[in-house]
């Protein structure tokens, strides 16, 4: 076989190291160390897929200006009407955010790059729309409870993969671009750019 380039993930997110190692991809981490807000202030007024793909390639082309072989670098937006989110910053801000989105639906934009010596030799952006349910205020209290602070990663302040799922009525899109990471177009590239076995 071969020789395959080594794979690097631009992130520290758990639930997209998770996805990877679940899919045998073998992969190293490194934190790409972007101030995002920067990014969002100098693209106010850009389009949701615009900001989460700047993003992206961002992160891929910092950890890639220290690394070999491909690097993949990855973000998302949530809008809900018209306006961007992001990460809430406590359990009492995760707890207003999901009582707003209670019955009501809202877009997850994933952009997604990979960077190979320097340069971004891919790009791709999905969206999925979510629709929460009308869930109680006994549930939502059980679920801030359980699930606890790890929510805080999650722009959504969800976890779709976990006790997450039961907020939902529907979702349209791709399961692991909620996730933070559309696998399967992301393994594509991989194979193509010489990272995976065709």
């Amino acid at each position: 076989m071969t020789d395959l380039l080594p794979i690097t993930l631009a992130s520290q997110s758990a639930v997209r190291r998770a996805v990877l190692t679940a899919a045998g991809v073998p992969f190293a981490a490194q934190s790409p160390g972007v101030d995002e807000d920067i990014v969002k202030t100098e693209m106010a007024g850009a389009e949701p897929a615009a900001i989460a793909g700047a993003l992206a390639e961002k992160k891929a082309l910092a950890v890639s200006a220290k690394r070999d072989g491909l690097v993949i670098g990855a973000d998302q937006i949530l809008v809900f009407e018209g306006a961007l989110w992001d990460k809430a910053l406590s359990m009492a801000e995760a707890e207003e955010r999901l009582t707003v989105l209670r019955g009501k639906s809202h877009e997850l934009v994933c952009g997604v790059a990979i960077a190979h010596g320097g340069d971004i030799v891919w790009r791709h952006s999905q969206v999925s729309r979510l629709v929460m349910r009308e869930f109680s205020d006994e549930f939502l209290a059980h679920y801030l409870h359980e699930a606890g602070e790890d929510i805080l990663a999650s722009v959504g302040c969800y976890q779709l993969e976990g006790l997450g799922a039961q907020l939902f009525a529907a979702i349209e899109g791709d399961y692991f671009a909620v996730l933070g990471l559309p696998l399967l177009p992301v393994l594509d590239a991989l194979r193509d750019h010489g990272g995976l076995a065709a």
